[in-house]
């Protein structure tokens, strides 16, 4: 893990539910809907209750029970005006979009909203969409060599004056963009996310994006990530920050949390999974080292299509806060979170979770900051610890020990991992 990286306070981000259906493919009832004045009203609400980041989804027709959805870079614009201080980030398809022209976009958004335009740059996984579209159908590994691309034109869009570059799939010839995006603290031009689990995405990933985003994992296959990303990034001097989606349940009791999970999967829309599996199976079928996305994702994984419900932040918020903190000490800079109903739940979380992360934080801060003894102390006549325990009214693990809060719920249907691969 980067030096000082355990001070920095952990992250918030929300999926913005602008898509229908909600966050799971499931009949369940969910107090969420992806009209604008909800978002609006969701936008306000999360800022206040800790959250620094949302991520409007993309999508571009109807596809596995999200029937409708808003358009992501100009709902983004929506939130950022809507909001003082959250950064909306949109996700973006290269092959759907010029660099160039997304740059000019995201620079205008940047100047409305005073520094807080961010993208999420999509490589490509809904075959569908693009062949409805016209547009070419590119190779896993080529999908990515074109998203490496189209951020490194982002960039020097941004950034150049003018901007030259010359590559298989997009060229500049002296494009010189203005206004440039405003300069902020902390950041060089608007953040660049991108997504992925192949070997292509760790890759890409290490020699250009701000910030990779991991589908749901757990403690180890996070670490896994983190350590391959952050070698990649370390071969070319820099530095990638790194986002875990997880989907929060986080009730009163842990038998609540549990029941919430095992009704979500028992009333599975099995028709619309079964779809979603099948567009997911074209997306990674191409990758030859079984590390794509969705390679192991169970039926119930799929549930919630970022496999959400395998980073297990499920139970009390105790136990939820704890294993927050604990994925913080892995390496994770960021937690996107869905949630079944998003205004009673982001409300619930900076209530009740939020301010036991930052205590169990500060307890890491002040056990970093401890030095370890050169010699063994001499006994004194009241053993006991020397350090400051954590809060006694947060119980609960405080290393990578597992949780019992969120087991495997029973399948409603196919138990067996459903691979992206044959």
């Amino acid at each position: 893990m980067p030096e000082n990286r355990e001070r920095e306070p952990l992250k918030f981000a929300y999926w913005v539910p602008n898509v229908s259906g909600g966050l799971v493919v499931s009949d369940i009832e969910q107090r969420t809907d992806w009209s604008y004045d909800y978002n609006r009203e969701l936008a306000v609400l999360a800022e206040r209750n800790g959250f620094e980041y949302a991520l409007s989804q993309v999508r571009y027709m109807a596809s596995y029970g999200a029937a409708y959805q808003h358009e992501s870079t100009s709902f983004s614009l929506a939130l950022l005006l809507a909001t003082q201080r959250l950064k909306v980030i949109a996700a973006v398809h290269p092959g759907l979009w010029h660099p160039a022209v997304l740059a000019k976009f995201i620079a205008t958004a940047d100047h409305l909203s005073g520094g807080r335009a961010a993208v999420n740059v999509v490589s490509g996984w809904f075959k569908g969409e693009f062949t409805a579209l016209g547009e070419p159908w590119l190779e896993h590994d080529e999908r990515y060599r074109r998203a490496e691309e189209f951020i490194r034109v982002l960039r020097a869009s941004w950034t150049e004056e003018p901007a030259e570059f010359a590559g298989d799939f997009y060229r500049l010839h002296g494009y010189d963009l203005k206004p440039k995006p405003p300069e902020v603290p902390g950041r060089a031009h608007p953040e660049v996310f991108q997504g992925g689990n192949s070997t292509a995405a760790r890759a890409m990933a290490g020699r250009v994006s701000d910030w990779y985003f991991s589908n749901g994992k757990d403690f180890d296959g996070i670490t896994e990530q983190i350590d391959e990303v952050t070698a990649a990034a370390a071969a070319h001097g820099r530095r990638v920050r790194f986002g875990l989606n997880g989907f929060l349940i986080a009730r009163d009791t842990e038998a609540e949390a549990r029941e919430t999970l095992r009704e979500i999967v028992a009333k599975a829309d099995v028709r619309a999974v079964h779809g979603f599996r099948d567009a997911v199976r074209q997306a990674g079928s191409s990758t030859g080292d079984n590390k794509g996305m969705w390679a192991d994702s169970t039926f119930d994984d799929l549930v919630q299509y970022n496999d959400g419900f395998r980073s297990r932040l499920i139970g009390t918020p105790e136990q939820v806060a704890h294993r927050i903190v604990e994925y913080k000490r892995r390496g994770v800079d960021l937690l996107l979170l869905g949630f079944l109903h998003y205004h009673e739940e982001v409300a619930y979380f900076g209530r009740h979770v939020l301010p036991i992360v930052r205590d169990l934080e500060a307890s890491l801060d002040t056990s970093a900051a401890t030095p370890e003894p050169t010699a063994a102390p001499a006994p004194t006549a009241t053993p006991g610890p020397t350090t400051t325990p954590g809060p006694t009214t947060t119980p609960g693990p405080t290393t990578a020990s597992e949780p019992t809060a969120a087991p495997e719920a029973e399948p409603t249907a196919e138990p067996e991992p459903i691979g992206v691969r044959p």
